[in-house]
């Protein structure tokens, strides 16, 4: 996937999740494949993708200052959802959610303008540089028996990651 969600300012972002705390424990929520929306707690999260040396291959960012008054509505939207399905087809729905598209409405689904939301969503891509489908693509979607949605609306880990109002603040793999 990272081949065609890849932006200039961030390369390497496969998944998203949101931080929150409860009762002084922490966990993510995040949309997870076969589990769907889960409240994940932070240990597992962090174990789940590790490199080579046993560190996990997680950043955080935070959300700039203005967008404090909306996370905990953003962290109820998830919740509310916990059990929804995972959205293995990438579309752009309330039946199920993949993982960027349930923290893009979590904070669209307020009222904040399209302009003061703090991701942006564009038409996605499954064609590698000559403009064809990626042969992974055609199969995955194959398989699937449903048709690539080349040009629907949508968002992804690493263009969420570019946003200009994160900022990263901590890296897990440079402990």
């Amino acid at each position: 996937m990272k081949d065609v969600t890849a932006t200039s300012k961030a390369k390497n972002y496969s998944h998203v999740g949101i931080a929150m705390q409860e009762d002084d424990k922490w966990f993510v929520v995040e949309a997870i494949p076969k589990i769907g929306i889960s409240k994940t707690p932070i240990t597992e999260f962090l174990n789940r993708n590790k490199n080579k040396q046993d560190k996990s291959q997680t950043t955080v960012a935070r959300l700039d200052s203005m967008y404090q008054p909306y996370i905990s509505k953003a962290i109820n939207y998830g919740i509310e959802r916990i059990g929804t399905p995972y959205d293995a087809v990438f579309l752009w729905d309330d039946t199920s959610y993949y993982c960027s598209e349930l923290v893009y409405k979590m904070f669209s689904s307020q009222n904040l303008s399209k302009e003061d939301l703090p991701f942006l969503t564009h038409p996605m891509t499954f064609n590698d540089k000559s403009g064809k489908p990626m042969a992974s693509w055609v199969k995955y979607y194959e398989v699937r028996n449903q048709p690539i949605p080349e040009g629907i609306e949508g968002t992804n880990p690493n263009l969420m990651a570019s946003s200009s109002k994160i900022t990263f603040v901590h890296d897990y793999e440079k402990e």
